[in-house]
């Protein structure tokens, strides 16, 4: 297993410096079960990116001409709703609010109540009966801390579409991060994201290169 570690400044640059990676070390595979089956992706064994300042604006990623952009603000505001909703659809076979809408205002009045060296404050995603579904949850735990002033975001996701997914999922749970923290009373902080899958779909590939600078 390679463990590759991503320092980044921003959201933005979070984004095309793992666009890099994944091509140039990502491991290539044929997909056996799951999204876009019998096709190729690559992805990285284990990643850490440690993001110093994610609420530096924008934060969509401001891709070069003639590429589609992954995300724009209107759709991370609707993801951040959603993560806020815990209502769930007859055909959804799950939805991160229903999980994490709940547990947002536990956490913040814990930390009002508790103070902020309380370090219980993890919202987790899924259950043990996860493993049955046909697609399980990608992301499965945010957790929480509040060190130097400031809120922090540890964020896992078990698998990770970075073209499709990495730019609306990192923008809107930074939009989630800074109502919490305005909420609790303190400031906005870093974020330190991992994934055993960050991976880009071959029909990315592409478009990644010329994101990443590598065409």
């Amino acid at each position: 297993m390679n463990i590759t570690n991503i320092d980044a400044r921003d959201l933005s640059e979070a984004f095309f410096k793992c666009c890099r990676y994944v091509i140039t070390e990502g491991y290539e595979y044929t997909i056996d079960k799951g999204s876009f089956e019998g096709t190729k992706r690559k992805e990285l064994d284990f990643v850490t990116i440690h993001i110093h300042h994610p609420g530096m604006r924008p934060i969509t990623p401001d891709v070069p001409q003639g590429v589609p952009p992954p995300t724009n603000q209107e759709y991370i505001e609707e993801y951040m709703a959603y993560l806020m909703t815990d209502s769930k659809q007859p055909h959804e076979l799950y939805t991160y609010g229903e999980d994490i809408a709940p547990q947002v205002d536990t956490v913040i009045e814990r930390y009002k109540a508790d103070g902020p060296e309380c370090n219980q404050l993890c919202m987790s995603v899924g259950s043990r009966d996860s493993i049955d579904l046909e697609h399980s949850q990608c992301l499965r735990l945010v957790d929480t801390r509040i060190r130097y002033g400031k809120m922090h975001f540890i964020i896992y996701f078990r698998s990770w579409d970075l073209w499709a997914g990495f730019p609306t999922n990192l923008g809107g749970l930074q939009l989630l991060k800074e109502y919490m923290a305005k909420e609790i009373g303190v400031e906005d902080g870093e974020m330190i994201c991992l994934s055993k899958g960050l991976h880009l779909y071959e029909y990315a590939w592409d478009f990644a290169r010329t994101a990443g600078g590598l065409s």
